[in-house]
C-alpha cells in the first residue's frame, strides 16, 4: 500500500509540475509572441501554443523569428548604405506629361526603404512562355564576352535546362567570369540537387549556396528564410528577372507529372541603366554569401539609356527593416484612379493589402485578380481560397487560370501608367520571409505589351462568381478557413 501511495503521490506531483509549466508557457507566450508582430500573426502563434503548448513552443523557437542572422543583417545594412551613397542625387527621369502626380511619393518611398533610384532610358522585352524565356537567356549566355551573374531560387539540371548549363560552361571556357548563386533548401527539395552540384563543380565556375542551412558547419538560421530572387546579368548590359526558375516546367516531381501540372511564368529582359540596379542586388547577395564585395561593372545607374521606360529596382526581404514589397504594392493600389490588375500564384494578403484591394474595388475601380484554378501547395492554396468571398463581395473580379497549368507569373498594373514585375508573390511569405526583387516600370509601350499578356490570361481563365462560390460545401469552407490560420504563422 505504501508503494501505491508513493506512486500516486509521485504522479500527482508530476501532473502538478506539468500544469505549472503549462501555465507559465501560456503567460510568457502572451508577453513574448505579440512583440513586433502583426496581430493576425501573433494570434495564430498564440492559438498554436495554447492548443498544443509544447509542440507550439518548439515550433515558435525554430521558425518564430523572421530575422536573418546578425552577421547577414550587418552586411545588408552595409550594402544598402553603399548603394544609397553611391547613387545619391542621381535621377535621370524627365517628368514630362503624362507623369502621374501620385507617383513621386511612391518613388521616394521605395528609395527610403533601400531601393535604387528611378532611372530612365530603359528598354524591355517580355516573355510569357517559359521555353522562349529559357532559350533567350541561354542565347544571351552564349553571346557573353566579359561576365555572367546568375542568381536563381531554383537552378536545377534536367533535360530542359541542360543547354543553359552547357552555355555557362562554354562561357567559362572562353574566359567569361561566371558567378552563380542558388538557394540551398529551394534546390535541396528537388531530385536534381546533387546532379546540379556535380555539374557546377565539373564546369569549374564559382558558385555558392544562398542562405545555406547546414548546422554541422555552423550555418544556422530559421530554415524557411529563403532567397527567392531570379536575376541574370550579362556583360553589365543586359539583365533578366521575373518569376521563372531554371527548371523543367513540371518541376521534376512525380506527383506533378501524375497531375499533368505545368508552370507558366513571366520574365523580362532589360537594357539600360536599370541593369546596374539589378546587378547591384546580385552584388549584395554575393557579398552576403562570400564576404567578397565585387566591384560594380561598367553599367551605371547614371548612364544615359536610349529606351523610353522609367524603372526602379525594389529589393525586399528580412534583411530590410520594412516590408518593402508590401508597402510598394499597397501604395500603388491606393494611388490607382481607374483599374488595378493583379497576377499572383500565391495570394495570401495581410489585412493591409486586403483592405487596399477591397477599398479600391468598393471605390468603383476595376480590380482584377488572376490566380490558378488549382494549387500545388495544399495549405497555401486553401488559405488563398479563404479570401475569395470578401474579394468578390467587394467587387473584385477573380479569374481562375485553367488547370492543369499553374499560373506562376507575378506582376501588377496600375491604370495605364505603372507596372511592377518580379519574383514576389502577394502573400505573407514573400512580404516577410523571402528575399525578393521587384521592378517598378513606367512607360506606355511596356504597359500595352503587358495588357496583351493579361488578355491571354483572360482567354485561358474562367471567371469566378459570388453565387458559384457560395455554393461550395461546408467541409471545403472549413478547410479554407483553417488553412488561413496556418498562413499567418510566421
Amino acid at each position: 500500500m505504501d508503494d501505491v501511495a508513493a506512486l500516486t503521490l509521485s504522479n500527482i506531483t508530476v501532473a502538478g509540475v506539468l500544469l505549472v509549466v503549462d501555465f507559465i508557457i501560456r503567460i510568457v507566450a502572451l508577453i513574448v509572441v505579440p512583440r513586433n508582430r502583426r496581430p493576425q500573426t501573433a494570434m495564430a502563434w498564440l492559438l498554436a501554443i495554447f492548443f498544443v503548448p509544447y509542440v507550439g513552443v518548439i515550433l515558435f523557437l525554430i521558425v518564430g523569428s523572421a530575422r536573418l542572422p546578425r552577421g547577414r543583417r550587418r552586411k545588408q545594412r552595409q550594402i544598402n548604405d553603399y548603394i544609397l551613397e553611391t547613387t545619391e542625387g542621381f535621377d535621370l527621369v524627365q517628368r514630362d506629361p503624362p507623369w502621374p502626380s501620385w507617383l513621386e511619393p511612391i518613388v521616394e518611398l521605395n528609395r527610403t526603404l533601400g531601393a535604387m533610384p528611378l532611372v530612365g532610358g530603359n528598354r524591355a522585352k517580355l516573355f510569357s512562355n517559359n521555353q522562349e524565356a529559357l532559350d533567350a537567356m541561354t542565347e544571351a549566355i552564349r553571346g557573353a564576352k566579359k561576365s555572367l551573374h546568375v542568381e536563381f531560387y531554383i537552378l536545377s539540371l534536367d533535360s530542359t535546362t541542360a543547354p543553359f548549363f552547357d552555355a555557362l560552361e562554354d562561357a567559362h571556357h572562353r574566359g567569361v567570369v561566371v558567378r552563380v548563386l542558388l538557394d540551398h533548401l529551394g534546390n535541396f527539395q528537388y531530385p536534381g540537387y546533387r546532379r546540379t552540384k556535380r555539374r557546377l563543380n565539373a564546369m569549374g565556375v564559382e558558385w555558392h549556396l544562398m542562405l545555406p542551412f547546414q548546422p554541422l558547419r555552423g550555418k544556422i538560421q530559421r530554415p524557411d528564410l529563403r532567397n527567392h530572387r531570379k536575376i541574370m546579368v550579362v556583360d553589365d548590359t543586359v539583365a533578366y528577372t521575373g518569376s521563372q526558375n531554371v527548371i523543367d516546367t513540371g518541376y521534376q516531381r512525380w506527383k506533378n507529372r501524375r497531375r499533368h501540372l505545368q508552370w507558366k511564368d513571366f520574365m523580362v529582359r532589360f537594357e539600360g541603366p536599370v541593369v546596374a540596379g539589378l546587378d547591384a542586388l546580385f552584388i549584395t547577395d554575393w557579398y552576403s554569401e562570400t564576404n567578397e564585395l565585387l566591384e560594380r561593372g561598367s553599367a551605371s545607374l547614371t548612364a544615359e539609356g536610349t529606351g523610353d521606360l522609367d524603372c526602379q529596382v525594389v529589393p525586399s526581404g528580412p534583411g530590410f527593416p520594412g516590408e518593402n514589397n508590401l508597402r510598394l504594392f499597397n501604395s500603388l493600389v491606393y494611388a490607382a484612379q481607374e483599374k488595378v490588375i493583379l497576377v499572383s500564384p500565391y495570394f495570401v494578403p495581410d489585412d493591409s493589402m486586403l483592405y487596399a484591394i477591397t477599398t479600391a474595388a468598393q471605390s468603383g475601380l476595376r480590380v482584377e485578380l488572376f490566380v490558378s484554378e488549382i494549387g500545388d501547395q495544399f495549405f497555401v492554396y486553401h488559405a488563398q481560397r479563404s479570401y475569395y468571398e470578401a474579394l468578390l463581395k467587394a467587387g473584385v473580379v477573380i479569374y481562375l487560370y485553367r488547370s492543369p497549368t499553374i499560373l506562376h507569373a507575378k506582376h501588377m498594373t496600375i491604370d495605364d501608367d505603372v507596372a511592377v514585375i518580379g519574383s514576389s508573390n502577394m502573400d505573407m511569405r514573400s512580404f516577410t520571409l523571402d528575399l525578393e526583387v521587384s521592378v517598378m516600370i513606367r512607360g506606355k509601350a511596356f504597359i500595352d505589351s503587358l495588357r496583351d499578356v493579361e488578355e491571354s490570361y483572360r482567354a485561358n481563365s474562367r471567371q469566378l462568381t459570388l453565387e458559384a462560390w457560395e455554393e461550395r460545401g461546408f467541409f471545403s469552407s472549413a478547410l479554407d478557413n483553417i488553412a488561413r490560420l496556418t498562413a499567418a504563422v510566421q
